[in-house]
């Protein structure tokens, strides 16, 4: 399925700024990438542990938990910002914000105008937990 040119969202009603928007809207589109190396970090073993690096002992178990609590925090982050921009229909939210697909190939239960303000509330609350 195509995709059309995503033209920016104006949030300046919402006091964030065209940089913040893309900032925002690129943290949303590596949701599938977070997810797929949240997936891949099963290793939970510290071999380099006693190893000095940087003046500091390295310890990769904690690294990698410090890691996997980061992505899966993130994720969840982007997820309940689209719950509490509507329960219902978070996860036409998700795609659009995630994936990039626009509302005409969503087949979504709203109209246009309607969609596009749950978007802005979306990016809203986003905005205000990171």
């Amino acid at each position: 399925m195509p995709l059309a040119k995503e033209r920016d969202l104006q949030l300046l009603d919402y006091d964030i700024s065209d940089n913040r928007y893309r900032e925002l809207k690129y943290f949303c589109r590596q949701y599938k990438e977070k997810q797929k190396r949240l997936r891949s970090i099963t290793e939970l073993s510290s071999h380099q542990c006693g190893a000095k690096r940087s003046g500091g002992i390295s310890d990769r178990t904690a690294t990698v938990a410090i890691k996997k609590a980061q992505l899966a925090a993130e994720i969840k982050m982007i997820e309940q910002s689209a719950l509490e921009a509507d329960g219902e229909l978070y996860g036409y939210i998700l795609e659009n914000v995630t994936e990039g697909v626009s509302y005409e190939y969503l087949d979504i239960p709203a109209s246009r105008a309607g969609f596009y303000a749950l978007r802005r509330s979306f990016f809203y609350i986003l905005d205000k937990r990171r």
